[in-house]
Order: structure tokens, then sequence, then C-alpha cells
């Protein structure tokens, strides 16, 4: 029994000292103290309670500490709870300290909460980058088209981090001047003699105003002439004026033919209001013989007359025909 008893003893003992260990990291705290870190074992004990990684936050702590930053394991506490990431703030304050770059820890745990990386964005500062815009397309005033890429060299505005701009912004303002300067020339030619003209107008209309950047200097990479728009222009607005004529005059055919339809169905309504009537004659002729208002005299006299009428004109049609006949037997003659 008193073996059982002992070895129960000693399970319990080590279930116990694991527990403390589990909750007490030890060798952290041993090792806080011996880097000059005043913490205590409450502490990191409250630490493991709020789910908070203990390792990471003395780690930090230490490099803080190490680096003669002014940091409190409550403010890296209060950063780590928020979401943000401690190390990447600790270390970019300690390459601005090196730079000489004024950077406060509530500055740069704003700007890690605020989605930028602080670090990269110190880097920046000191290291300045370089953004290469696409090509940008436009037209100078004698309408030759002009291809230009451009490299833009920035470094991170710091205090403008929170709220500023991005590369974006920057790469669309550069854009918009290097159309405007070319579009502002007389020709082509005087850009591509004078490139860094774009880069001097660019620069004095403060492209970085608002934005996360300064901008160092702006360098004409390329310049390429492209198409003879002001020429493809008017001959669309030729091709334009060409068809507008074409559906005009098709419109005016149009119509013309729609009248020549109109003139011939008027012509036939009359052609039968005029057989209509010529049927008609008859029938008031009998009536007329019937009632006694035309004799049989008359009319046989009309038929006398309108035969006689007949034969006129056929001698005169004749007549007509051997007088042609023989003008072109003279003319054949003389032609001879």
């Amino acid at each position: 029994m008193p073996e059982v008893l002992l070895g129960i003893i000693v399970v319990a003992a080590i279930l116990l000292i694991a527990v403390f260990l589990r909750y007490v990291p030890l060798g952290l705290w041993i090792r806080a103290r011996a880097s000059g870190v005043p913490l205590t074992i409450g502490m990191l004990i409250g630490m493991r309670l709020r789910r908070i990684s203990p390792h990471r936050l003395v780690d930090a702590l230490i490099t803080a500490s190490k680096a003669g930053l002014n940091v409190s394991i409550n403010q890296l506490e209060k950063h780590f709870l928020a979401g943000g990431n401690i190390e990447r703030v600790i270390k970019a304050q300690i390459s601005a300290q090196q730079a000489g770059i004024p950077l406060q820890f509530e500055q740069a745990c704003a700007i890690d909460l605020a989605g930028r990386d602080v670090l990269q964005a110190v880097q920046m500062s000191v290291n300045p980058k370089i953004i290469e815009t696409p090509p940008v397309s436009a037209m100078a005033m004698d309408g030759i088209e002009l291809r230009v890429k451009a490299r833009v060299t920035v470094r991170t505005n710091i205090q403008q981090l929170v709220g500023g701009a991005g590369e974006e912004t920057i790469i669309a303002r550069v854009g918009e001047g290097i159309v405007t300067t070319i579009g502002s020339s007389d020709t082509h030619k005087a850009v591509l003699e004078n490139p860094d003209k774009i880069s001097h107008t660019v620069l004095n209309k403060g492209l970085d105003a608002g934005t996360a950047y300064e901008i160092l200097s702006i360098d004409i990479a390329d310049v390429d002439v492209g198409r003879n728009i002001g020429a493809q222009l008017q001959m669309d607005q030729a091709e334009a004026d060409r068809r507008i004529a074409q559906a005009r005059a098709e419109e005016r055919r149009a119509m013309a033919v729609a009248r020549e339809q109109e003139m011939k169905a008027q012509v036939q309504e009359m052609r039968a209001k005029v057989v209509a009537a010529e049927a008609e004659v008859p029938l008031a002729m009998a009536e007329a013989l019937r009632v006694g208002k035309l004799g049989v005299m008359d009319y046989y006299q009309m038929q006398n007359i309108m035969a006689d009428t007949s034969m006129r004109e056929g001698i005169s049609k004749a007549t007509e025909t051997n007088a042609a006949n023989a003008q072109d037997s003279q003319n054949n003659t003389n032609h001879k």
C-alpha cells in the first residue's frame, strides 16, 4: 500500500507540474528577466488566460527593449488583440529609428491596422521605388499619335500612409499629365525633340498630393510614333459624308419613283374613265335614236365625218413618213 500511495503522489505531482508549466511559462519568464524585460509570472499567466501567445509578445518586447524603443507590454497586447502584426510593427520602428525617420508606435500600429505593410513603407522611404507606367497613347495637334512609357520614382510619405491614395492613383495621374502635355503640343516632333518637357510639366502639377507617396522624378523611358489619327479621322468623316449623301440621293430617287408611280396610277384612272365614257356613247346614241333626238341620216353623216377624219390622219402620217425617208436618203447620198 505505501508503494501504491507513493506512485499516486508521484503521478499527481507530475500532473500538477505539467499543468503549472502549461499556464506558467517559467522558461520564458527566465529568458525575459535575463534580457532585462520587467515581466512577472502573473503577467504571463494573464496572457495565457487571454489567449495571447506569450512567446510572440515576449520576443517582440525583448527586440524592442534591445533596440531602445519605449514600448510597454500593454501596448503590444492591445495591438495584438486588435489583429495587428506586432513583429512587423517593431521591425518597422527599428528600421525607422536607424534611418532617422520619425515614427511613433501608435502611428505604426495605425498604418498596420489600415492594411498597409508598415515595414515595406519604411524601407521604401529609405530605398525609393520605381513604378513603370503602361504605354500611354496621346495625339498631338498635328494628328500624330505618340505612345509614351514613363518611370516614376517614388518614396513613401509616412505621414499620409493612413488615408492616402496608392500606386494606381499615381499611375493614373501621370498618364493624365502625359496626355495633356502631348495634346497641347503643336507637333509630335516637338515632343520627340524634347521628351523632358513631359517630365517637367507633369512634375509641376503636384500629382502626389493626397497620396501615400512623394514623387521624386519622372523619366520618359520610351516614345513611339503611332498612327496618323488626324488623317484617319478625316477619312472617316469623308466616308460618313459620302454615306449621308448617298442616303439622301437614294431618298430622292425613292420619292421620284413614288411620284412616277402615282402619276401612272392617275393616268390609268383617267384612261379608265375615258373607256367608261366611250362605252356609254353607243348607249346614248341608241337612246337618242329611240326617242327621236337623232335621225338616221344624222347618224350616217356622223359616221362619214369620222371616216373622213381617220383617212386624213392616215394620209398625214404617210406624208410625214415619206418625207422622213426622203430626208434620210438625201443624208445618205450626201454622206457618200
